[in-house]
């Protein structure tokens, strides 16, 4: 009698028996047909996310001059450096894995212990080194401000280079308010009050000639247009507000959808790999009590391990996309 059965017969559910669909257990088969739904919703979101960037490609942020930061190196341009360190440490959190469900096979407890342990700290390190990432996303680096047509203008030197509002924004004798929806205009708010305002980055400028306006386009060279001296001091006289990293609503390195697939997509990849730590860990334990020694079984790594996988691979299509491409 085949051990396919329905739950109406009154007969025993397949668990996994003797008739094995691929050869795969019932656990490690329900675990590929997680991996393959969530594989086609990361699909769709990094598809709109490409659709999109191609959409405003002439506004996108370039990605070498948002992720320049590295621990402990503050002021110092080190453009992907982290980033890479972070994609490295995800990689090598894939082969203590593998080497964990091998020495399952091989019913070593000891070593199963001692990867799974290291798997657990690389899935530590990139969760902490994303939410560092995004902390310095949000709170940004030089600030820009954004004109009445939502347009973003960046301010660089005569060489090119990037100058931070700090560097030439003056302190004006005037009573800034916050934003809220009492006393703002359509009932807007502001969640942080910027370091400066409009007329003080504006008088700033004029007291330093050196300094040009860079808008958001990027002509055929892939470069942010600078303007001329003249033509910044007229486009900067159209500027509404004044904007500091990024958030949902505003953006200083260039098109808001980037932030906002940004936060989104990395965010919901941080979380798969949060809930992976957060299993590893229990599993861990696992072996620590000798739970999988009297199953005389490490299936449960072997298919933790599918799923840590999984994430792995999706993180080398977003690091591709986001970074890369």
């Amino acid at each position: 009698m085949s051990t396919v059965a329905t739950a109406n017969s009154g007969e025993k559910v397949w668990g996994g028996g003797d008739n094995q669909p691929l050869g795969a257990s019932y656990g490690k088969l329900m675990m590929w047909f997680f991996i393959l739904s969530d594989a086609l919703t990361f699909s769709g979101f990094l598809a709109a996310y490409g659709f999109s960037r191609f959409k405003f490609i002439e506004t996108w942020p370039l990605a070498d001059e948002v992720f320049t930061h590295f621990p402990f190196m503050h002021g110092v341009t080190a453009p992907m450096y982290y980033v890479a360190f972070m994609t490295f440490v995800l990689i090598f959190s894939s082969v203590t894995m593998v080497l964990a469900v091998d020495a399952g096979h091989q019913m070593k407890k000891n070593k199963v212990t001692i990867y799974l342990f290291l798997t657990i700290i690389g899935g530590l390190i990139f969760v902490g080194s994303q939410a560092w990432e995004w902390k310095n996303f949000i709170k940004g680096e030089y600030g820009a401000v954004e004109t009445k047509g939502g347009s973003l203008l960046q301010f660089v030197d005569t060489d090119g280079k990037r100058v931070a509002l700090a560097d030439f924004a003056v302190t004006l004798p005037e009573d800034r308010e916050q934003l809220s929806r009492d006393k703002g205009k359509w009932f807007m708010e502001e969640t942080t009050q910027p370091s400066y305002s409009v007329a003080e980055v504006q008088a700033g400028f004029k007291a330093h000639p050196n300094i040009l306006v860079r808008t958001e386009t990027i002509d055929a060279n892939k470069k942010k247009t600078v303007l001329s001296r003249s033509e910044s001091e007229l486009r900067l006289k159209d500027a509404s507000l004044v904007v500091e990293g990024a958030n949902l609503t505003r953006n200083e390195y260039g098109s808001k959808l980037f932030a906002d697939f940004f936060f989104f997509i990395t965010g919901f990849h941080g979380f798969h790999v949060f809930s992976g730590v957060v299993i590893n860990i229990i599993i861990f334990f696992n072996v620590l009590l000798g739970t999988y020694e009297k199953r005389k079984s490490y299936e449960m790594v072997e298919k933790v391990g599918l799923y840590w996988h999984f994430v792995d691979l999706v993180w080398v299509f977003v690091f591709t996309v986001f970074y890369l491409v």
